[in-house]
C-alpha cells in the first residue's frame, strides 16, 4: 500500500509506555525526534513518581507538534498504557518502542520505506541487545515477503516492530491487559496471523534493547520467567494464533515455535534449579501443552533433545538427565594442526564439564555464508584426544567455521574450536587444493579456528615476478612472466588476465593473458592505447573466491625502455618502470600537442 497524498498524514506514531524511567527518557526521545519521516510521539505516562513527568512535560512543551503525553492511573504493566496509546495513535504506522530502549538513527526511514515499498503489514527490524538477549533467527537477511509458514519471524514475539495501523484497527488487534509478561505475546501472535504481507530489514540496527544496570525493568526481576506462570499464560496466545491458523503444516511451523522456546525451555536450566515437586508441576503442565497440541508435524521439526523430552515428561529423572547435558559446557582444547595431502588433520581434546562420559565426538565444519550448510567429520579417538581429517577438496569456496560435537544420550553439545589451544601450535601454510586456495586461520576477535576457501577474508599469499618486456608491433608491450601461490603453481585456469590501475583516479583497464607451462604467463597490452596517467600492473587470479590480485614485480633491467610517437598532431609517450621503493612494473603515459612540445624545447 503506498503512501497516501496528504502530505500532512503521519507516517509513524511512536508509542511508548514510560513508568518511572527518567535516566532513560532522553535517549529514548531524542532517538525518536531525529527520525526522519513525519512521526507522532505519544508517550504514557503511566503512574511515574520519579520525575518522569515533569522531563515528559518539557519535552511536549519543547515539541508541541511532535509530542504528546497521556496520562493513566499506574497500570502494573505495559499492556494497558500500550492500548491508550494505540487509541492515540494517527500514523498509517504504529511502532511501540519502550523507554528504556532506543532506535538507530535510520530506523524508520528504512522499515517505512520496506513497508510502502511492499505493502507490508509487518516490518521486523533489526534488534540488537545491550546486556539483554535480543533475537536473531529472524535477522539474518532482509526479506521483502517472509512467509510465516516457512520464515523464523514468528520467533520474534516482542512488539518492537513497525505495524500497520489500518491491520490492528481492522482485526482490533490489542495488548493483553493486567498481565505482568507476556501481553506483547497476544498482541504480536494475533497480528501475524492476519498480516498479509510481513517484511524484514537485517541490514541495519534498528531497534537497541538496554538492560538497566539497576534490573528494575519488568524482564530483568526475578519471577518475570516463572516457569509455571510462563507455561500457563502461553496457553492464551497458542489458542489464539489456532483459531485463526488451520491445523497443517503451517500451524505446525508456527507450534514448533511454542513448543521449542516456550514449553521445553521450561525444562532446561529453571528445571535443574527448582526443587522434585516442582519439577513434577513444571513436568505436568508441560504434558498437558503436548496433550492439546503435539502433533507429528511438530515432532518432526524438533531437535533430538525435544524430541526425547517429549516422550520422557513421565520419568523426570531422565529429564533431569537431559537438562544437565543441555547446559553442560563443551570443554575443548585444539591440540594439534597440520596438513596431510590436502587433508588438514585436527587433533584435539573435548569432553563435556562435570559428564565424565560421552558417545562420540566430531568436528562440524558451517559455512558461515550458508549457515544450513554443514560437513560433519567423524573423530577417531585415541585416550583422551581425538583427530580428524578434513578433505578441504569437499568443502565449496567461502568461509568454514570449525566447532566440535560431543553427543550424549541423543543429545548434541557444541562449541568452537581453536580459543583454547596448546601453545606450541602454528597455523599451517594456505594450500592450493585442486582450483581452490585454502587458508586455515584463527579468527581475530575470539581466536577461534576457521577455513578460508578462495580467500574470502584471507589475503593469498603469491607472487607475480617480471621476466622481460619488449616493444612489439601496434605499440604493444610483450611481458613475459611467472606466478606462484601458496609456494607452488597455480593450473593454467586459473591465471585470468593482466589489470592496469591508474594510481589516481582507480580507473581499470585489462588485457589478455596466456597461461604458460610451469607457472609462466604472457601478455601484449595495448599500453600505448592507455589515458595520460601512471597505471600500475597486476597479475589477476582466480582461486576458488573473489579475484585475486597480485602486484607484478620487476626489476629495472627487465623493463623496456620508453617509447614516443606521434599520432594525429599529439606526442604519446609510455614509460614503463620499475618502482623504486619495491620493484613493481607501473607505467607513466603522457599525452603532448606540437605546441606544448615547441614551448618544452625552448624553456
Amino acid at each position: 500500500m503506498p503512501a497516501t497524498g496528504n502530505d500532512d498524514a503521519v507516517d509513524v506514531s511512536v508509542v511508548i509506555p514510560a513508568h518511572n524511567c527518567r535516566d532513560y527518557l532522553d535517549r529514548c526521545l531524542t532517538s525518536v525526534l531525529v527520525q526522519r519521516v513525519k512521526k507522532e510521539i505519544v508517550v504514557i505516562d503511566d503512574g511515574s513518581t520519579d520525575g518522569s513527568a515533569d522531563l515528559l512535560d518539557l519535552y511536549a512543551a519543547y515539541h508541541k507538534a511532535s509530542i504528546k503525553v497521556v496520562r493513566v492511573e499506574r497500570s502494573g504493566g505495559a499492556g494497558r498504557p500500550r492500548n491508550v496509546g494505540l487509541e492515540h495513535a494517527t500514523g498509517r504506522y504504529v511502532f511501540f518502542c519502550d523507554a528504556d530502549d532506543y532506535l538507530g538513527p535510520e530506523a524508520l526511514e528504512r522499515m517505512v520505506a520496506m513497508g510502502d515499498r511492499n505493502g507490508s503489514d509487518i516490518v521486523l527490524g533489526k534488534i540488537v541487545g545491550h546486556g539483554r538477549r535480543a533475537p536473531a533467527s529472524m535477522f539474518q537477511h532482509s526479506a521483502d515477503r517472509a512467509e510465516l509458514g516457512e520464515s523464523t519471524v514468528y520467533n520474534s514475539l516482542c512488539c518492537f516492530k513497525l505495524f500497520r495501523r489500518d491491520l490492528l484497527e481492522r482485526h482490533r488487534i490489542r495488548f493483553g491487559e493486567g498481565m505482568r509478561v507476556g501481553e506483547d505475546i497476544i498482541f504480536t501472535v494475533h497480528a501475524y496471523c492476519h498480516a498479509r504481507v510481513i517484511s524484514v530489514v537485517a541490514d541495519y540496527d534498528c531497534y537497541h534493547l538496554v538492560a538497566r544496570p539497576d534490573g528494575s525493568s519488568v524482564m530483568q526481576q526475578p519471577g518475570s520467567r516463572d516457569p509455571l506462570a510462563w507455561l500457563a499464560m502461553i496457553r492464551e496466545p497458542i489458542r489464539l494464533m489456532a483459531r485463526h491458523i488451520e491445523p497443517g503444516p503451517i500451524r505446525d511451523h508456527l507450534l514448533r515455535r511454542h513448543f521449542r522456546l516456550d514449553a521445553f525451555a521450561q525444562l532446561g536450566a529453571v528445571f535443574l534449579e527448582s526443587d522434585d515437586i516442582r519439577r513434577k508441576d513444571i513436568a505436568r503442565e508441560v504434558a498437558a501443552l503436548c496433550d492439546e497440541w503435539y502433533t507429528p508435524g511438530v515432532h518432526e521439526r524438533l531437535a533430538s533433545i525435544d524430541r526425547q523430552r517429549a516422550g520422557a515428561l513421565d520419568d523426570i529423572d531422565r529429564l533431569v538427565r537431559l537438562a544437565r547435558i543441555e547446559s553442560a559446557t563443551v570443554r575443548r582444547t585444539l591440540t594439534g594442526l597440520r596438513w596431510d595431502g590436502d587433508r588438514l588433520v585436527v587433533t584435539g581434546a573435548a569432553r563435556l564439564d562435570g559428564i565424565s562420559r560421552d558417545d562420540g565426538v566430531a568436528v562440524v565444519l558451517r559455512s558461515r555464508y550458508a549457515p544450513h550448510t554443514e560437513l560433519v567429520v567423524p573423530a577417531q579417538r585415541k585416550g583422551g584426544e581425538f583427530t580428524v581429517r578434513v578433505e578441504a577438496g569437499a568443502l565449496d569456496s567461502g568461509i568454514w567455521d570449525l566447532r566440535v560435537a560431543v553427543e550424549l544420550e541423543g543429545v548434541v553439545r557444541f562449541g568452537r574450536l581453536g580459543a583454547e589451544r596448546d601453545s606450541g601450535i602454528t597455523l599451517p601454510l594456505p594450500r592450493l587444493v585442486g582450483d581452490r586456495a585454502v587458508l586455515p586461520y584463527f579468527t581475530r576477535d575470539n581466536g577461534n579456528l576457521s577455513i578460508d576457501v578462495g580467500g574470502h577474508v584471507i589475503g593469498i599469499p603469491g607472487t607475480a615476478r617480471l621476466i622481460r618486456t619488449r616493444w612489439g608491433l601496434g605499440r604493444r608491450l610483450q611481458v613475459d612472466g611467472e606466478v606462484a601461490v601458496a609456494g607452488t603453481t597455480p593450473a593454467a585456469a586459473a591465471i585470468r588476465r593482466i589489470v592496469w590501475r591508474e594510481r589516481r583516479t582507480g580507473r581499470e583497464r585489462t588485457e589478455p593473458v596466456t597461461a604458460l607451462p610451469g607457472g609462466g604467463f604472457t601478455a601484449r597490452p595495448a599500453v600505448g592505447k592507455l589515458a595520460p596517467g601512471t597505471w600500475d600492473a597486476y597479475l589477476e587470479l582466480d582461486l576458488g573466491g573473489p579475484p585475486a590480485r597480485f602486484r607484478i614485480e620487476a626489476e629495472a633491467e627487465a623493463v623496456a625502455p620508453p617509447r614516443r610517437w606521434w599520432f594525429a598532431a599529439l606526442l604519446r609517450s609510455v614509460r614503463p618502470y620499475a618502482t623504486p621503493d619495491k620493484g613493481r612494473l607501473s607505467t607513466v603515459v603522457r599525452r603532448l600537442t606540437a605546441g606544448s612540445v615547441v614551448r618544452k624545447i625552448m624553456r
